[in-house]
Parts: C-alpha cells; structure tokens; sequence
C-alpha cells in the first residue's frame, strides 16, 4: 500500500529527526525524553514533537526514518477512535511529527495492560515468569505457561514513572506509597482495560492481535482524568499477525511481530543491553526493516496510505505557536 520503496528508507536514514532545538519564545520550556521532546507553550497547551528517536532497554539504540511521523498518526487515529471511552489531551496536530495538547496534571503511573504470556525487559511478564515468579504486580499466575500464550484474562501490570528504571508495582502499593488515591486508581485502571478491549477488537478486524500496551492518564483543568501521551503505537504496543500466530505457536516459534520487539530481540541474542557500555551498530538493513513495520502498521491500522510530510517542522510550528497566541 504504501509508496516508499525499502531504498527510499535506507536513503532517509542520515536525514532521522534525532532532536528538535525550536525557537518559539523565551518562556517555552523544553523536556527531551526518550522520544519525544515536548514545550511547555505557558498558556495551557502542551507541544509534543516525536522524534525518529528508538529507545529500548532504557538505553538510546538508534534512529528510524519516519518513526515519528508514524507514531504521532497512529496515536491520532485512536485518540478518535476512543473518544467514547475517555476524554484526551488533544487539541491540533499542525505537523505529522507535532501535537498540540492541554496541559495536565501527569498521573506518575503507567497502565500496562496484558493479553498474552510475553516479552523480553527484565520487567516483562514473560521474562519474571521464566524466573519462577508466580505473582507478577499483585495477579497470580498458573503453572504451565508457555512463552507467547495468550492469559486467562487481560492483566493490568502498572509501573512507576522513575527517572533510572520504571519498577513494577501492584494496586495496593500504589495507594499506599501514595502514587494515586484509591479512586484515581480504581477509575483509570478500568478505563485501561476498557481501552484494551476496544484495540484488541478493532485491531482483530484489520487481522492483528493487540497482546499488551500500555497507557497513560492526566488530571486535566476540571480535575477530570483524560488519556494523554500516545495510544496503541508501535512503540507502546506490541502486535502480532493474526493469520500464523495459532500454527507459530504450536511449533515453538516466535509470532510474527508487527511492532519493535524483533529490533529489541537483535540487540538481546547480541549483547547485554542493561550492563554492556557500548552497544552494537544496528545494520541499516534492519533499521529499514523496523520503519518498514512501522509504516505497514500505521497502514492496516487506518486504512490510510503512510504519505511523509516534507514540510519543515521548524517554519510550521513556529507559524503555528505565533497565530495561536
């Protein structure tokens, strides 16, 4: 479907939004996280820029060609797709690497919701299982599971929102640490599994399973609790082919992945990624691959042709911000 060509992603490698350095005022202030550097405009809006930024293992492995465009589209499509479920942040998207949000209120815990038996993080459920652990974030798990199978019921996994290493927590930690109040947990974890429901079904109509994601909740102005930063990206969620997935499963193979594990899985039968200082050079082959998923993804997801936008980011916003003050 669609136009790019693998040649045209090897050659827009050297030309990967890596960072943005936008001048839009003395008074914006500039967060850079692991993808996104996001402007505090000071007038209630929120400028998130995703970046072709690839992050994996709390490291930076790299950068992918129109990653961020892609991210920030699919994160649009279902920001609208959801609107029934729960209220967002989203105000206007002027750019395909730009969105223009309401400032809120982070809740400082991410919603990690799980379908199947997976994952390859020191912290995922797949990983934690395999080292005997039978009580993963409060939810008791039975013996027998094999890697990538789909669980009794969807699971939300929370983790905290820490500046070294996100920790896995379970719901009566988090209102006794005082992370969330009692209601705010209780009204945002079943809004992250309502959510959860609704990607698993709308994604099994395009022939994709949803097996996990994960969510992220604000206060806003009216103390409301609203979904913010991106919803069922490749980057957040993980996706696996409907079709093989039963006949992979029987046969002891991987699933065909749709999303970044396979990029993570690269550097993991590799390297150490948590402890080895210097990390391997992914090929450019392969980052093509990656960005390749992403835009098939982004494709089935919406029905839509991924078309790039060329303008400059800089000039847009700026004539953006300016109008809009």
């Amino acid at each position: 479907m669609s136009s790019l060509t693998r040649e045209q992603l090897l050659s827009a490698i050297p030309q990967c939004l890596k960072e943005t350095n936008l001048e839009l005022g003395p008074d914006v202030e500039k967060y850079v996280g692991k993808v996104r550097d996001t402007y505090d405009l000071g007038d209630g809006r929120m400028l998130l820029v995703t970046t072709d930024r690839q992050s994996g293992f709390d490291r930076m492995l790299g950068a992918i060609p129109y990653k961020g465009q892609v991210l920030n589209r699919t994160s649009l499509y279902w920001f609208d797709q959801t609107r029934h479920i729960i209220g967002n942040h989203v105000i206007a998207s002027p750019h395909a690497n730009a969105l223009l949000a309401k400032k809120c209120r982070v809740l400082p815990i991410e919603f990690v919701v799980r379908g199947y038996m997976t994952g390859s993080t020191d912290t995922s459920i797949w990983t934690q299982y395999s080292q005997g652990i039978r009580n993963y974030c409060g939810h008791v798990l039975p013996e027998g599971m094999r890697k990538n199978e789909k669980l009794p019921h969807s699971l939300v996994t929370p983790t905290t929102k820490e500046t070294q290493h996100d920790r896995p927590i379970t719901a009566k930690e988090i209102v006794s640490e005082g992370w969330l109040t009692e209601n705010q947990w209780e009204i945002a974890s079943a809004k992250a599994l309502e959510l959860f429901a609704y990607g698993q079904w709308l994604a099994a109509t395009r022939g994709l399973i949803l097996v996990d994601t994960k969510y992220e909740f604000g206060l806003d102005d009216a103390g409301e609790i609203i979904l913010i930063d991106e919803v069922h990206t490749p980057d957040s969620s993980r996706y696996w082919l409907t079709d093989s997935y039963a006949e992979r499963l029987a046969a002891g193979h991987e699933p065909e992945m749709i999303d970044k594990e396979f990029f993570r899985l690269w550097f993991r039968e590799r390297c150490d990624p948590y402890k080895d200082a210097v990390l391997p050079t992914p090929p450019d082959e392969l980052i093509a691959e990656l960005a390749s998923r992403y835009k098939l993804l982004f494709e089935k997801i919406t029905g839509s042709e991924f078309v790039p936008d060329s303008r400059p980011l800089e000039a847009v916003m700026l004539s953006e911000v300016s109008k809009t003050r």
